[in-house]
């Protein structure tokens, strides 16, 4: 579903050049969570914003649901955004003075869709996440957790194929934490792929797989151990034996 191949990313200034990504390579296969690690300044936010057709790269070439984006005018990147792509931020990004339904349908409006087919949208999509019977409330009476569920709606409203999620948990509270992370976890069971970036730990060993990346480039540690298990688990070839 997403294929990353050599993707290298520099930004340049007129004495600097900086090195994000180098010979970056990752593939997402449809239907599992992958959280991704890594220390401050690794790259993870390039390769957010990069999988999230929010910038360039410099070199490589970058698969998306078997389509090349690597050549997309801006257009067409941005039609691929708006209809494959969820995005969850650490701050909720909600808007004060919209009521729950409001914040919900705001981006389907922009996609032109029609007033049946967003009250739709973002009657399930509130349903989902456990907050249909507030969807008159403003952000300010909700919890953190519940603000978050919010911006978690109004990404499943656009029906993405994916969903990538920037420290999603950051701004909650351990429990809330847990809760955002059960739903995520939901989510992903009924067919969502999702791509969460965090620096928490606990919540990382929950996904499916988890990958870090170290100055610039992967370090798939689930398919390490993956390997590492199988061979351990082979039978000793005959020579190992008799010696």
């Amino acid at each position: 579903m997403l294929l990353m191949k050599n993707i290298s990313k520099v930004y340049k200034t007129d004495l600097v050049e900086t090195h994000a990504l180098r010979d970056f390579n990752l593939s997402v296969n449809e239907g599992e969570f992958v959280a991704v690690t890594g220390p401050s300044g690794s790259g993870k936010t390039t390769f957010l914003n990069i999988a999230g057709l929010l910038e360039g790269f410099s070199l490589g070439d970058y698969f998306l649901d078997g389509v090349n984006i690597s050549n997309l005018s801006d257009n067409k990147s941005a039609a691929i955004r708006n209809e494959k792509i969820g995005f969850i931020f650490q701050g909720f990004n909600l808007i004060p003075d919209l009521n729950l339904a409001e914040n919900v349908e705001v981006p389907l409006r922009y996609r032109g869709f029609s007033s049946q087919e967003r009250k739709r949208r973002m009657t399930q999509a509130l349903e989902q996440v456990g907050l249909a019977a507030r969807m008159q409330h403003l952000p300010s009476q909700l919890s953190g957790g519940q603000q978050q569920r919010v911006a978690i709606a109004r990404a499943l409203a656009g029906e993405p194929r994916f969903l990538l999620a920037d420290e999603p948990t950051g701004n909650l509270d351990s429990l809330m934490a847990r809760q955002v992370m059960e739903l995520l976890e939901n989510i992903n069971q009924a067919g969502t792929t999702i791509i969460m970036v965090t620096h928490d730990v606990e919540l990382a060993r929950r996904a499916q797989r988890n990958i870090q990346i170290v100055d610039g480039q992967v370090c798939d540690f689930t398919m390490f151990h993956q390997q590492a298990a199988k061979r351990a688990a082979e039978p000793e070839s005959a020579d190992a034996v008799q010696a």
